[in-house]
């Protein structure tokens, strides 16, 4: 018997870090043959990585799979330049099914934002008459208008038809929270198509005991916020916080450990409050050494913008910080909350909330070192309760075979 084709479209790939490269290894190492239609890698600075380029590495072979980069404008930082990198994909992904002659037995979209990415990815299951899955873990339009601040009718209207017709032209949809899965039948989506199927965490996601040399051992406790440093993490309310830990003098630092568009100005922020003793900045780090961060720190910070379409999300982080035993601190609301609260793994306040983000450190700074180890212990127990990889790509084989 022949290898199932499948095509997968992700905006997003290898060497930036998603957890779609992780899941196509898998698919590989099952005997799956694997194509990925994607960009120029350029997230999250905004600039193409080193190496890469309009007339560079375009095919590639990693891991097993192929790769099949279209030609995209680069993210760099401002709100035009993102929706041009957006609309390039599409149009680059419109020419290249055109073009492509390849045939495969199913599309499988990898649906970070934006959501026009499944556009090309529709029409290439439509020519070939084959089942187009779509793994949802940002709605739009309503994530367009958060990120973007653009709420005209005029741009919000055509939007929503395109979601439908996506919604719509999927045989099956996945989505990575409960709350996703509800907005998308409230949409009139029917329910039988809609799957929950959260993420998991890659095995690298472990308990170790090697700390990473890139943070400061002293007397304060560590809490670390890893990974994209946007509008989305609601991190503004940190600096806010600072004021008043300085004002305290607690034992706390936050190691802030990452890149995107708000970290420069949360950098300026931190400095202009004179805070940088109880912040610490560290620049992307492979997702590999991730586990050694977290095995340096006492709790991960997981953080959301306070926003409706926020409250129905779970930030991958969550599962990341959980595979690698650490309690978590949150400043989020609605199913992210209710994860930490009913794996009693650490403390939760409200999304934008400065005050209620303080008295949690004011709890934290006076547990024990055992009181914290027992709150890590109950978060790699609901990880391995609920987020199992093997688990859930066995489930996910029962829709692909």
């Amino acid at each position: 018997m022949s290898k199932k084709k499948i095509l997968v479209v992700s905006q997003y790939f290898y060497p930036e870090q998603f957890r779609i490269n992780d899941i196509c290894k898998t698919w590989v190492a099952k005997g799956y043959d694997v194509t990925v239609l994607t960009g120029i890698p350029n997230y999250p600075h905004g600039d193409f990585y080193e190496g890469y380029g309009y007339n560079k590495k375009r095919n590639e072979n990693y891991e097993g799979i192929t790769i099949k980069r279209i030609p995209i404008i680069p993210r760099k930082k401002s709100s035009l330049t993102m929706g041009l990198n957006y609309l390039s994909f599409v149009v680059s992904g419109e020419l290249w099914q055109l073009l492509n002659k390849q045939r495969f037995d199913l599309v499988f979209i990898y649906e970070v934002s934006p959501m026009t990415q499944a556009l090309p990815a529709v029409k290439i299951a439509k020519k070939f008459g084959i089942p187009c899955y779509i793994y949802v873990m940002d709605l739009w339009p309503e994530n367009f208008e958060i990120i973007t601040g653009i709420t005209n009718p005029l741009v919000i209207k055509p939007l929503d038809k395109m979601v439908d017709y996506i919604y719509n032209n999927c045989t099956k949809i996945f989505t990575a929270s409960r709350s996703f899965k509800k907005n998308i039948e409230n949409r009139g989506i029917e329910s039988k198509k809609i799957h929950f199927w959260p993420q998991y965490a890659e095995e690298f996601y472990a308990i170790t005991d090697t700390k990473s040399e890139k943070l400061i051992y002293d007397k304060k406790i560590n809490i670390t916020f890893a990974g994209n440093i946007g509008t989305a993490q609601g991190l503004e309310i940190l600096p806010m916080v600072g004021n008043k830990i300085k004002e305290k003098q607690l034992n706390v630092r936050f190691n802030i450990v990452g890149d995107g568009r708000y970290k420069q100005e949360l950098m300026d922020e931190v400095e202009y409050a004179d805070l940088q003793e109880w912040f610490h900045f560290v620049d992307p780090v492979p997702a590999i050494e991730i586990p050694e961060i977290l095995a340096g720190s006492d709790f991960s910070f997981v953080s959301l913008q306070k926003n409706d379409i926020f409250s129905m999300t779970i930030p991958a982080k969550l599962q990341s910080s959980m595979a690698c035993g650490k309690p978590i601190l949150l400043s989020a609301n609605g199913e992210v909350a209710d994860i930490v609260k009913e794996a009693n793994c650490g403390f939760v306040g409200k999304a934008g909330e400065p005050d209620e983000l303080f008295d949690n450190l004011l709890q934290i700074v006076h547990l024990s070192s055992q009181e914290i180890d027992k709150l890590g212990e109950n978060s790699r127990r609901y990880f391995e309760r609920e987020y199992d990889k093997e688990k859930l790509l066995t489930i996910m084989d029962s829709y692909l075979m």
